[in-house]
């Protein structure tokens, strides 16, 4: 552990001489500088998640009923509720992929179409050697491809959706923009994603009436918002003070971080959740992200805009979806606030942050009303 903190702290001591070097107030201002973002998209996301918390409280206290359990630890926000798995084939995960991202058009749903069924832009199986985890990379001239292990389950379809969620950015940003401009920021780099993740469960929440199918699609949600919505807004915190710490002159040391880790999770699981402080405190030094000044919070900023932008397409029309299509081909050639307010989602404010709040309180009503529902015919 301390030899951890002291790469960690390394790292933010470097960090804080190059802002001292450029004469930027803080590491903050600093990290956000070459995308042009303001520091109060930051601080407006930890407000807002702050101010929501309640509804992750309301989950534990859901899943733990659910569960039937005593007392709910982390490992139990993995535990299935459904008796019996989800198996899916890849051709129909894919054919329901496609399916889901209709509202945005014939010409993108057969752009995505070839990709998933005729140009091979998945590697789909888990072969011997192939390496862990799903990403999707290419560069312009090529496809958009896509690594990932698909095991015939709700999970790997969702992975599948949020892939070629990242393929369809590439794909259309390097169809409209030259070289120089055929990338784009880490800011938006996980809307398209989770843009693709919504529309998705917004299709089978309405095709699939199975009980135990939507409960397993709200379980997969909820393990997404989890990483996404609960653990990096966790980490911006925990990063936003040990930076401000040492730009203070403080030292940074194994226990002081544990301790801090540990208090934040604390406030963030509230009194639903029992966990162990250690084991939750040293979860800083699990995250190579971390290494990467204030990468954590546009996990968060990014599955915002994802789902801000995703009911904004459900319910509107064309003008909304050719807004989105000229976000996603604007690659690298404004910065990333102006190519999402193309799309019309301003990240200054709190709309995109508390409408995806909302979605997670739908999902959560839904939950609860189903397995009520359950627990009814099983009395």
């Amino acid at each position: 552990k301390n030899t951890l903190a002291s790469n960690l702290a390394t790292s933010i001591r470097q960090s804080v001489l190059v802002m001292q070097a450029r004469r930027h107030e803080s590491t903050l201002a600093a990290s956000l500088f070459n995308d042009n973002i303001p520091e109060q998209v930051f601080h407006k996301l930890i407000e807002v998640f702050k101010a929501h918390l309640p509804t992750w409280h309301r989950y534990w206290a859901l899943r733990r009923r659910i569960l039937g359990v005593d007392e709910l630890h982390p490992y139990d926000i993995w535990a299935p509720r459904t008796a019996s798995p989800v198996v899916i084939e890849f051709a129909q995960a894919a054919r329901w992929v496609v399916e889901g991202l209709k509202p945005m058009g014939e010409e993108y749903t057969t752009a995505l179409e070839r990709g998933l069924f005729e140009d091979r832009w998945v590697d789909v199986y888990p072969t011997k050697g192939k390496r862990k985890g799903a990403f999707s990379w290419g560069v312009k001239g090529t496809y958009p491809f896509i690594n990932m292990s698909f095991n015939n389950n709700i999970l790997s379809l969702s992975t599948l959706a949020h892939e070629s969620g990242h393929a369809m950015h590439s794909y259309l940003t390097w169809l409209h923009q030259p070289k120089v401009y055929s990338d784009y920021s880490l800011f938006v780099a996980e809307v398209a994603s989770n843009f693709h993740q919504a529309m998705v469960r917004n299709y089978l929440f309405e095709e699939m009436s199975d009980p135990n199918f939507q409960i397993s699609v709200i379980e997969e949600a909820m393990a997404n918002f989890f990483r996404y919505f609960l653990v990096m807004p966790t980490l911006a915190r925990f990063e936003l003070e040990t930076h401000e710490r040492v730009e203070r002159g403080q030292p940074l040391v194994a226990n002081d971080m544990i301790e801090l880790c540990a208090d934040l999770f604390a406030e963030t699981f509230g009194s639903e959740m029992v966990f162990d402080r250690q084991r939750i405190g040293i979860q800083w030094a699990t995250f190579g992200h971390l290494y990467r000044d204030y990468y954590v919070f546009q996990y968060a900023t990014g599955i915002s805009a994802a789902h801000s932008l995703a009911q904004g397409i459900l319910d509107g029309g064309k003008a909304q979806v050719q807004a989105m299509l000229d976000f996603l081909g604007a690659g690298s050639s404004i910065y990333p606030l102006e190519a999402l307010a193309l799309a019309g989602v301003d990240m200054t404010g709190p709309e995109p942050i508390e409408a995806t709040f909302q979605v997670m309180e739908g999902m959560l009503d839904r939950l609860d009303e189903l397995t009520r529902m359950q627990e009814q015919e099983k009395s």
